[in-house]
């Protein structure tokens, strides 16, 4: 089948992802795809993970990094403007998904452009035994989207932060990443190597033998791809709220106040029961304050609106900004 290439230009990574699934689900099953797409700094956590347990979500707030769920299951990645990433889309020809098929390809590719790359274990691409691409599928009716990350040149010390949460911190149901020692390809090809040249040359190695066309999205295509950003990849509810329920602990000792301990019961993104406990002093009854968080999403300005609906001064002798120091770091 001939294959069509599309090249994004956007680092949006709620309109890349739209975009994936767009091609998916819409474009013409006449033609087999590959895109090659990059993200601004970006969280992507697996179709079945829990974003909470993933994330330092300080960190990625202070950082201004986005977090974006995906279609397919498999671990978190973070992606920024030193990373490549692509994808297949394909019919599966009524086999059974295998990873490595489209792994292979891509290794090969990149050992021609010197480094010694290998496919490792079920979805890892690797050289002298450290991960540079991770891959993951999502599969639908006959047809399949393979899709992964290459580190060119990434910011390693940044996606260790980013994707280091705080055991102490969540409670967690869902599937946990595994992680991996990663490395950058750049300093193993060519010195000067550029990610543009990289992207060339590897879209050049792996379809040199092949039938392909560039596909230019239409007016009537980025139509439709931002509408699916707006009503999925955008959204908060998609994103964090399609998270597995959890138990998250906010604790914090305050001077002349005590040990706080918060723990809020996370359902769908939303706190559905909470608790405060410690050897804090109060001045007043803290369960009206507790319960303001029930029913209010579990994010930094959720937190904010419920901590404002009581006087917590007359509760718990702090400031309402001290409180949400506890809550927010």
């Amino acid at each position: 089948m001939p294959w069509r290439y599309i090249q994004v230009d956007t680092t949006d990574p709620a309109f890349n992802l739209a975009l994936e699934e767009y091609v998916f689900e819409n474009l013409s099953k006449d033609y087999d795809y590959f895109i090659l797409w990059q993200n601004a700094s970006t969280v992507v956590v697996g179709r079945h993970q829990n974003t909470f347990n993933e994330v330092d979500e300080a960190f990625i707030r202070e950082n201004n990094i986005t977090v974006v769920r995906r279609l397919s299951g498999g671990g978190a990645v973070y992606h920024d403007l030193g990373n490549l990433n692509f994808t297949f889309i394909q019919d599966t020809a009524g086999k059974e998904p295998d990873l490595a098929l489209f792994c292979r390809p891509v290794a090969q590719a990149i050992r021609a452009l010197g480094a010694q790359a290998e496919v490792n274990g079920r979805n890892d691409i690797t050289v002298n035994g450290m991960k540079f691409s991770g891959n993951a599928q999502y599969v639908k009716n006959g047809r399949v989207m393979h899709h992964g990350t290459l580190l060119f040149d990434s910011q390693l010390e940044v996606a260790a932060r980013a994707l280091r949460p705080d055991p102490e911190k969540i409670r967690a149901k869902g599937v946990a990443s595994v992680r991996s020692r990663i490395t950058n390809l750049k300093p193993l090809l060519p010195t000067g190597t550029t990610l543009e040249d990289f992207r060339d040359a590897l879209l050049k190695a792996l379809f040199e033998n092949e039938q392909m066309e560039r596909y230019a999205l239409t007016d009537s295509d980025l139509a439709a791809i931002n509408a699916l950003k707006e009503s999925r990849y955008g959204t908060w509810a998609w994103n964090w709220g399609a998270s597995p329920a959890c138990d998250m602990v906010f604790s914090g000792r305050i001077e002349g106040c005590g040990q706080l301990s918060f723990q809020f019961r996370v359902e769908k993104g939303f706190i559905t029961d909470a608790t405060l406990y410690g050897d804090f002093f109060s001045s007043g009854d803290p369960q009206p304050l507790v319960k303001s968080f029930i029913g209010s999403p579990a994010t930094p300005e959720g937190f904010r609106q419920a901590a404002e609906k009581c006087d917590v001064s007359s509760i718990l002798g702090l400031t309402t900004k001290a409180l949400l120091d506890i809550l927010l770091k």
